[in-house]
């Protein structure tokens, strides 16, 4: 069932998006070479708690970790381990943040040192495919609107659109309805409202969109071993211009 939250809920909901902002900004220095998954894993664990928050991800359908920590060509629900990052890795963190009871969710992909052109060209491409879908997310419009942004932007850069894994509603629960595919047509879906919360988060992939699901049933990676990006933002539907919840990331600030 599609929830319309209150202007209270979505000040909550804005809470927990600032503090998975936070955690963010908090991480990224110590996105380096020589650093374990695992070790930004706890570093973002305590930060999340010492702000009175718990991490939405831990235990949620089985996930063990705080944050999913996906490397290179590891898709989403990368569980962190005892890789150490190397130049010229890339690395995704999806975060999230439960505040009194309400959630905020964001994933970014960082580059670890000097990364390939390809890398670059896949999460700038990645990144803007999801300000696409943000763009045409307000209410009147419908779910398959953002899809179909997402969509084309992609086809246009020859981008593997992942289609297994989508976005979702957000509040109480880290993952409610609607579902919100990174492909679509236009016109079709739930119509959005005013109050409206949802996640939109592109996934792409450099090379071919199929992808392999490990034996842990959760991690999953593209078939082709050919890397892949994440960005995401949790937003409020409005009359006007959605509200990003997440914070206000530059376009390209990575």
């Amino acid at each position: 069932m599609i929830t319309i939250k209150s202007p209270r809920e979505i000040e909550l909901l804005r809470k927990a998006g600032n503090i998975v902002y936070q955690t963010h900004q908090y991480i990224k220095p110590y996105i380096k070479e020589g650093i374990t998954t695992k070790e930004l894993d706890r570093l973002c664990e305590e930060f999340i708690r010492s702000k009175g928050c718990t991490p939405s991800f831990k235990g949620c359908e089985g996930f063990p970790n705080a944050v999913c920590a996906s490397v290179n060509d590891c898709i989403v629900h990368g569980i962190p381990n005892n890789y150490k990052l190397k130049n010229g890795d890339i690395i995704t963190l999806d975060i999230g943040a439960c505040y009194k009871g309400y959630h905020g969710d964001s994933a970014w992909t960082y580059a670890v040192g000097e990364i390939s052109d390809n890398d670059k060209y896949l999460l700038e491409h990645t990144e803007k495919a999801l300000y696409e879908g943000i763009k045409v997310a307000t209410a009147g419009n419908r779910i398959g609107d953002i899809g179909y942004a997402i969509e084309q932007y992609s086809n246009k850069y020859d981008l593997g659109v992942v289609k297994e894994f989508v976005g979702h509603g957000v509040g109480t629960e880290v993952h409610e309805d609607p579902n919100v595919p990174n492909y679509g047509q236009k016109n079709t879906g739930p119509l959005l409202k005013e109050g409206m919360v949802i996640a939109i988060e592109p996934m792409l992939n450099f090379g071919s969109a199929r992808i392999k699901v490990l034996e842990n049933g959760l991690t999953a990676k593209t078939f082709d071993h050919s890397n892949s990006a994440h960005f995401e933002h949790t937003i409020a539907i409005t009359n006007g211009d959605p509200i990003i919840l997440t914070g206000e990331w530059k376009n390209g600030e990575n």
